[in-house]
C-alpha cells in the first residue's frame, strides 16, 4: 500500500512539473523570459550551496551528539576554529555577493523602460506601441498605430519588439505572460511600461497576478504571436468591427468577466491618455463626456 501511494505522489509530482515547464517560466519563448529562467536557475542553484549543506548535516549532528550516546568526545577547552568561522560566515557572504552581481546585470539586461536588442532586427527598428488597460475584470489592449482595440486577446507580430504603455481604470493589477517575461503592475493614474517580444510564432497565456476581488482567478487573456504578415492582416480584418466609443467604453469598464475575446474597428481618440486623466482630479464620467464633445 505504502508504495502505491508513493508511485502515485510520485505520478503527481512530476505531472505538475511537466505542466509547469509546458505552459510557465520554465518554458521561455522570448528573450525577456530566457533571462528571468536563467536568473530563477543561478539564484537556485546558489540558494543551495547553503541549504544542502544544512539538510545533510542536521540528521547527522543529531544522531552524532544523541542524548543516548555514551562515547561522544568532550572538549571543554575547545571555543575557537578560525577555519569553520571562515567556512561559517565566508560563503554567505560569498552567495550574497554573486546574487547581487547577478541581479544587477540581469535587470539591465531586461529593463522593462529599454527597447529590446533582438537578433536579426536591425538597431533602431521601432517597436510596436501597445497600450494595456486593465479593467474589472478583463485586460483592455489598444492598438495606436492600427486604430484598434481588442478585449483578453493580445495579438502581436512573432520577432518583434512590442512596447507596452499600462495602466489601470480599477485596482491595481499585475500583467504578466509567463513565456514571454514581464510581470508588472498597472495602476490607476499612473502608467508603466514594458518591452516584451516573441521568438516564433505560437499561443500563450497572460493573466493578472494581483487579486482585485471575487473574479480575479478569470482575468486572464490568450496570446497570439503571428508572423508579421499575418498580423498584418489581423489588424486590416479587425478594422472592420464596431468601434469602442465612450458608451461601450463606459460599459466596459463596468466589474464584469468577458464570454469570449472581443475587437474593436476603431477606438476613441487619446483613450488611453484619457483613462490616466480620471484619476488626476477629475471624475471618469467627466473627462469622458469631454473627449466625447
Amino acid at each position: 500500500m505504502a508504495g502505491r501511494l508513493s508511485s502515485l505522489t510520485l505520478f503527481i509530482a512530476l505531472t505538475g512539473c511537466a505542466q509547469v515547464h509546458s505552459g510557465g517560466m520554465l518554458d521561455p519563448a522570448g528573450p525577456v523570459a530566457q533571462v528571468q529562467r536563467d536568473h530563477f536557475l543561478i539564484v537556485v542553484a546558489l540558494v543551495a550551496i547553503v541549504i544542502v549543506p544544512v539538510f545533510l548535516a542536521l540528521p547527522w549532528i543529531l544522531w552524532r551528539y544523541r542524548l543516548s550516546r555514551k562515547s561522544t568526545d568532550y572538549k571543554p577547552d575547545w571555543d575557537f576554529d578560525r577555519r569553520i568561522e571562515w567556512v561559517i560566515w565566508g560563503v554567505p557572504v560569498l552567495v550574497v555577493a554573486v546574487l547581487a552581481a547577478v541581479l544587477w546585470i540581469n535587470v539591465h539586461r531586461i529593463d522593462p523602460y529599454r527597447p529590446l536588442a533582438l537578433q536579426g532586427v536591425p538597431q533602431g527598428a521601432p517597436p510596436l506601441p501597445v497600450q494595456a488597460v486593465g479593467l474589472d475584470w478583463k485586460w483592455l489592449f489598444i492598438y495606436p498605430e492600427q486604430g484598434i482595440a481588442t478585449v483578453d486577446e493580445l495579438v502581436v507580430p512573432a520577432g518583434r519588439d512590442i512596447a507596452f504603455d499600462l495602466t489601470a481604470d480599477g485596482p491595481m493589477m499585475s500583467f504578466y505572460v509567463p513565456r514571454l517575461g514581464g510581470q508588472i503592475y498597472a495602476m490607476a493614474g499612473m502608467r508603466t511600461q514594458l518591452h516584451l517580444a516573441a521568438d516564433a510564432p505560437g499561443g500563450f497565456r497572460g493573466l493578472n497576478t494581483q487579486y482585485n476581488g471575487v473574479d480575479f482567478h478569470r482575468q486572464s487573456f490568450r496570446v497570439r504571436a503571428l508572423p508579421p504578415r499575418e498580423f498584418a492582416a489581423w489588424a486590416a480584418r479587425a478594422r472592420s468591427a464596431p468601434p469602442l466609443d465612450v458608451a461601450r467604453y463606459a460599459k466596459l469598464v463596468e466589474p464584469s468577466v468577458t464570454a469570449r475575446p472581443l475587437v474593436f474597428g476603431r477606438v476613441e481618440p487619446d483613450l488611453f491618455a484619457k483613462v490616466i486623466g480620471k484619476y488626476e482630479g477629475g471624475s471618469a464620467p467627466h473627462h469622458m463626456a469631454q473627449a466625447a464633445r
